[in-house]
Parts: C-alpha cells; sequence; structure tokens
C-alpha cells in the first residue's frame, strides 16, 4: 500500500469518526571582519536568507536528512508555493504566502556532522558569507547550544530544530535561541505515571548513556522520575556518540541483576543498541521475578524503522507522531507526503514550525531585527500546528505544548505505522519553574539593526 493510499484511508477513517462521535564546546568568537560580531544581516534586496544547518553525516543524519526536506517545504509554502500546509490551519498568524514582509525566502545550507566545531563553523560561514539573517536545525543538542552561543554573538536569531537537552533552555539558554522540541524533563514527566502501570514500583535499572550535554540532562531526568517511583538505579554508564558497536556496554547488564535496560541513545546509536540490546536475549530473560524491560526514554518514527522488529512493545516518548488526527498535523502530513512520498518524522515536524514561527513573528513586529523577532515570539500562544495550544515562555524561551507517550507497534499496518500512542500526556503534567535548570537568558543582542 503506498503511503498515499495510507493517507486516504486513515483520513476517511476520521472522518467516520468524527461523524460518530460529533559534541560541546566554547562559542567561536567573530573576528572583525566585512560580516564581524553584531552583523544583523538585514535584507536589502528582493529576498531573505534563512540558514538550514543540519546533520547530513554522522550518526544523526537520517533525522538532518528529513528536517531538510521539511525546511525546503516551509520555503515553498511561505513562498506561496504548494498548498500551503500549515499557514492554512496556524492561528493566531499574519503569514500571507508572499515571503517574509513581502520578501522571497531564499536559503543556504550546512552539514553539522554532528559536531559541535563543524556546526558552529557552518552556521558562521553561512551568516558571514551567505548573509543568512536567522540560523536553524540541527539533531544534537551539543550542536544546537554551540550554535545557540555563537547567534547569540553575532546577533542573529537561533531557531533551534531537534534538541532535547534541559540545557538548551536551561543553564545554556541565550535571548536570541527559541525552542519549540520538548526537553528530557518532559520526557521523564510524561513517562513516569506510564512506567509505573506498566512496569510497578519494585524495579532495578541500568542506563547507558549518550556522553553529552543531551544523554546526560536524560539520564538525570529519568533517574529522577523512575527513583521516585521506588526504582534502584543500579548502575549508569557513558557511551561514545557513533560508537556503532554497543555490544561491550551490553555485557555487563546481563548480570547487573537489574531487570529495566533505559537507553539514553539516539538516532543510529539508539538503532544500533537496542538492536545489539534484543540480539543478546535481554528481552527474552527474566529477572528479579520479572520479565526483562527495555525503555528508550526518547525516539522517533524514523529510528524505529531502523530499529526494525526490535522497536516492537517499546515505550518511550515523542514530540510529535503523523498520526495525530488534528487538522494541523493532517495538513503538514498531506503537504510533506505528495511532496516527498513518505509522512514527516518529528524532527521534520519542529523544523517546518520553527520556520514559520520564526516568519510569523518577522511579520507580526514588521521587522527583521532581533529584537523585533523575539518580542513577538516571547510569550506567544498559538495552535494548528500540530501539539494542541502551544505558548512560547518568555522566561526561557520554551515551547510548553502536550507530550506523547508511544510503544513500538506490534503490529504496524503500514511501512510507517510504527508508533502507538499511549498517551496524550497534558502540557500542565510536565510544566516546572524555569529556576530549576539554572542560567541567566540576557538581553537579545540586536547585532547592528
Amino acid at each position: 500500500m503506498s503511503f498515499k493510499e495510507i493517507n486516504i484511508n486513515r483520513r476517511r477513517l476520521l472522518q467516520v469518526g468524527a461523524a460518530a462521535g460529533a559534541g560541546l564546546a566554547a562559542p567561536m568568537h567573530f573576528m572583525p571582519g566585512a560580516h564581524a560580531a553584531n552583523s544583523c544581516n538585514l535584507p536589502t534586496g528582493d529576498t531573505v536568507t534563512l540558514g538550514f544547518n543540519v546533520p547530513q553525516t554522522g550518526p544523526y543524519a537520517d533525522e538532518g536528512a528529513d528536517e531538510l526536506r521539511a525546511y525546503k517545504l516551509a520555503v515553498q509554502h511561505l513562498n506561496g508555493e504548494g498548498d500551503g500546509g500549515m499557514l492554512n490551519t496556524f492561528k493566531p498568524s499574519v503569514l500571507k504566502g508572499n515571503g517574509i514582509l513581502g520578501k522571497k525566502v531564499a536559503y543556504v545550507t550546512g552539514d553539522t556532522q554532528t559536531k559541535s566545531d563543524a556546526a558552529r563553523a557552518s552556521a558562521k560561514r553561512m551568516i558571514e558569507k551567505d548573509g543568512a539573517i536567522m540560523i536553524t536545525g540541527g539533531s544534537s543538542s551539543g550542536v544546537a547550544i554551540a550554535v545557540q552561543g555563537l547567534c547569540q554573538e553575532a546577533g542573529i536569531i537561533f531557531m533551534a530544530g531537534l534538541t532535547h537537552s534541559n540545557d538548551t533552555t536551561g543553564k545554556d539558554k541565550r535571548a536570541n535561541g527559541f525552542r519549540h522540541f520538548f526537553n528530557a524533563y518532559m520526557s521523564g514527566a510524561a513517562l513516569g505515571p506510564v512506567l509505573e502501570k506498566e512496569y510497578g514500583k519494585q524495579r532495578r535499572a541500568y542506563h547507558l548513556t549518550a556522553d553529552y550535554t543531551w544523554g546526560w540532562t536524560q539520564e538525570e531526568s529519568m533517574k529522577n522520575t523512575t527513583e521516585a517511583l521506588g526504582w534502584e538505579t543500579v548502575k549508569t554508564v557513558k557511551t561514545p556518540v557513533g560508537a556503532g558497536d554497543f555490544s561491550q556496554y551490553i555485557t555487563p547488564v546481563l548480570n547487573s541483576g537489574a531487570d529495566v535496560l533505559i537507553l539514553n541513545h539516539y538516532g543510529k546509536d539508539m538503532i544500533n543498541s537496542l538492536t545489539q540490546a534484543v540480539q543478546f536475549g535481554l528481552r527474552d530473560k527474566e529477572v528479579n521475578g520479572k520479565n526483562f524491560e527495555i525503555v528508550v526514554p526518547l525516539f522517533s518514527r524514523l529510528m524505529a524503522q531502523g530499529a526494525g522488529d526490535a522497536i516492537k512493545g517499546i515505550l518511550g516518548s515523542t514530540n510529535w507522531n503523523w498520526s495525530l488526527p488534528d487538522e494541523g498535523s493532517q495538513a503538514f502530513v498531506k503537504s510533506f507526503g505528495a511532496e516527498y512520498g513518505a509522512p514527516p518524522s518529528m524532527a521534520a515536524h519542529t523544523c517546518y514550525v520553527q520556520t514559520l514561527l520564526y516568519a510569523n513573528a518577522c511579520e507580526m513586529a514588521g521587522t527583521f531585527s532581533p529584537q523585533g523577532v523575539a518580542s513577538s515570539l516571547e510569550g506567544f500562544k498559538f495552535d494548528g500546528m500540530g501539539n494542541g495550544p502551544t505558548e512560547y515562555r518568555a522566561s526561557d524561551h520554551q515551547c510548553f505544548k502536550d507530550v506523547l507517550v508511544v510503544r513500538g507497534n506490534e503490529n504496524p499496518t503500514s511501512p510507517y505505522d510504527l508508533l502507538e500512542v499511549v498517551e496524550v500526556t497534558p502540557r500542565s503534567q510536565v510544566e516546572y519553574d524555569p529556576s530549576i535548570f539554572g542560567g541567566e537568558l540576557g538581553p537579545v543582542n540586536n547585532g547592528n539593526c
């Protein structure tokens, strides 16, 4: 069955249902030059240039490829091409489909390589040489934090792509940076009640954790959540990003006395570690009188696709899923599917949304200046973008919305039907005081605008 046929069938079902129910490093400093520090890059011609900085190589490249597809689709819709996608559902919105402030949207791209140094270098090039007025992208929190810091120094707005570390809008938050994606704390808060219900309070957990900012905060959030349930943490082990072979880390789990393995891994790392854990027979074991379980706190359809049967029954969280029945999600799925022949990932979704949010903020402010854009985004409440009512909290530039708890589908009906939404966790359950993660937002750097 083709994606188009799947989408048509799902829309019919929805209509029937409706009728029946009525890597970290210090920021790179800009050197004096043609586009030195505070290089606002206000467009003077007929176009405005956006910089799309994604992992085109490295362990998160699959996510990056889908992000880039979404960015290109957002540019089409902003320029009045195609069916408009979420421009038709996003509210309140002043977007007209005629570019941004009457200027046609152009873009340049960079490859972060899932490395902070490479990401900063490509972002710097797009700002200094290509005149990008906004940088967006990334599928690594280490990359996001590094590029966010650079954009703060440069006087450029950074609309973060896929970044899940608490630090991005916590201790490393910056006034020029904004994040739509949820964070590790929210994953833990959403998963806790489901884990307790399904696996009980007496569990012994072993963590394998990606050794960088995202992994650290994901491990911390999951430990806090599970230990509050009564679980014991047996051991936590850091693993290098892009390790490939995780057998040396999985073997010790077998004799550790743990009855749950929590994989704080993402992208190809998660695919490899989960697949190898299943091959080692962990899911067939009984420990402490209980079935051994594996939890992946953050995963997506692309990762589920890569993991194959290993993902079946695995619990985790996700920012968005293409099966959501709301008008905004379905508008985006229709547009993306028509363009690319497959449904979008959560990475694609957040990058598309961030592009539209930036464009709308410029229109609301009547300017491209960072101060104007930031003032429009801070405290902005919106809907029609696939996650229900959402707010960009002014105090830390973090979006707050509902969070999805998902399970790898045991009986998928198509190559794309890989995630079952177990629970839509309300925003109120995942909110927190911004002070718990520290950091100072500071003032917006308006560059020389």
